[in-house]
């Protein structure tokens, strides 16, 4: 299920950058006492209280005719579309002004839960001063200060429970997957070969799918998938038209929604560094992947060993994704098409695949046995037991005598004995090691 949407609205220079940073928990916006240097919209994620949530800054809403200006409305009512939750923010120094209301129109016009952020009330005698924000009718104003982190508490909790319920998709038992990419290496064409219809535009332009489009289909065994393409992602630099500029936060959300993302890469360019960067977005989400080689009809005298070669080269550029299976294919001719959605099964199965204590246990204590636990000053490193917490990744929490005692290449090795033991193709697995009380 994707995270729900949380955009950070307002007029220029209230604080939305500082605020954005704050619930983020670190310095992501430029935050500078000038207005309008927030321009594009910045994404990061939040979490309070337990629950998680996409967060995007925005720059400051002003009506004008100004070509800058205007660009920055636009992008905010782009971020206002996306958002299931907006906090509006003004500011207690100024008091209501004309653009705060003119802000509130728009909002009005949005029909979305808005919650009003009075910024800059760093000290109590201010907190009177909030009540005259009440005439903006977007119900209580919360009195907070983005700097000193005073009244977010009360701010998130006003906000988590505007989340919407995600109730009506819990009988989706559909396989969700998606293809992400760089503009151009064929993630339409893909989507279209599968279905077998022309479903969305296919163009040599890059950067025809400016929006994540969701397809359903069954295969020949009757198992439901929703497949979504996504728009090409881009390196920042190379981010210039305002359609463009918010095509990233909805493959994100894709990635967030999926439970198997695919990986796709063009065999007729290689492999590019904003591929690497590309693919991280799926792993740090935890999602499944498979890595997908399209095009592979284009390359001249390709044989066994040229797929070799690739795949070689593959394993040694995203060294992170070792766990992915490959798969070379075809949008254009179909080869090799037809097991894409078999992978997709498997590598959802093996996400979310639970594995006992007791067997987990027996994996463990042969793996120390094979290879004892390291010492470190004196102190041997003992593990006691370890457990399956978590799945859609596959979590274990490992209880030792000293966490800090573990080496990351002890961690490794024991990551990859229960990788030996039990097939978790395409899922990155976690684990997490805590000193036993």
């Amino acid at each position: 299920m994707a995270n729900p949407v949380v955009a950070v609205v307002g007029r220029p220079n209230v604080g939305k950058s500082t605020l954005f940073n704050r619930i983020a928990g670190e310095r992501i916006a430029i935050v500078e006492d000038t207005p309008g240097v927030t321009r594009d919209r910045i994404y990061s994620h939040g979490e309070w209280l337990g629950k998680h949530f996409n967060l995007i800054d925005t720059g400051g809403i002003e009506i004008s005719d100004q070509p800058l200006l205007t660009q920055i409305r636009q992008q905010a009512e782009v971020a206002i579309d996306e958002a299931d939750v907006i906090i509006m923010v003004v500011d207690i120094e100024n008091g209501v002004t004309d653009a705060d209301e003119q802000v509130a129109r728009i909002l009005y016009r949005s029909d979305k839960p808005v919650v009003l952020a009075v910024n800059k009330v760093d000290n109590p005698e201010r907190r009177t001063d909030i009540y005259d924000f009440y005439s903006l009718g977007l119900g209580e104003p919360y009195p907070v200060s983005s700097v000193h982190g005073v009244g977010m508490g009360d701010l998130l909790d006003a906000v988590i429970k505007k989340f919407p319920e995600n109730a009506a998709n819990d009988d989706d038992s559909s396989i969700h997957f998606s293809f992400i990419g760089r503009p151009n290496v064929g993630k339409s064409s893909l989507v279209n070969a599968i279905l077998g219809q022309n479903r969305v535009i296919v163009s040599n332009v890059a950067g025809t799918t400016r929006d994540a489009i969701n397809t359903t289909f069954k295969d020949e065994t009757g198992q439901e998938f929703t497949m979504v393409d996504t728009a090409g992602i881009r390196k920042k630099g190379k981010i210039y038209e305002n359609t463009e500029r918010y095509a990233l936060m909805r493959a994100m959300r894709a990635i967030d929604d999926s439970d198997v993302v695919c990986v796709v890469l063009n065999a007729e360019e290689g492999i590019r560094e904003i591929d690497k960067h590309i693919a991280g977005y799926a792993h740090e989400a935890g999602c499944g992947v498979i890595i997908v080689v399209n095009k592979w009809d284009t390359l001249k005298d390709r044989d066994q060993r040229t797929m070799t070669d690739f795949t070689n080269l593959i394993r040694a550029e995203f060294q992170y994704l070792s766990y992915a299976p490959i798969i070379f294919v075809s949008a254009k001719t179909k080869q090799r098409l037809n097991k894409l959605p078999g992978m997709v099964k498997a590598v959802d199965e093996h996400h979310k695949r639970r594995i006992q204590s007791s067997v987990l246990n027996t994996v463990l204590m042969d793996a120390i046995a094979a290879n004892p636990t390291p010492t470190q000053n004196g102190k041997r490193l003992r593990v006691y037991y370890g457990t399956q917490v978590a799945t859609e990744p596959p979590t274990f929490v490992i209880f030792v005598n000293d966490p800090e005692l573990m080496h990351f290449s002890y961690q490794r090795y024991l990551e990859n004995q229960i990788r030996s033991a039990f097939d978790f193709s395409g899922t990155p697995i976690h684990l997490i090691k805590r000193r036993r009380q």
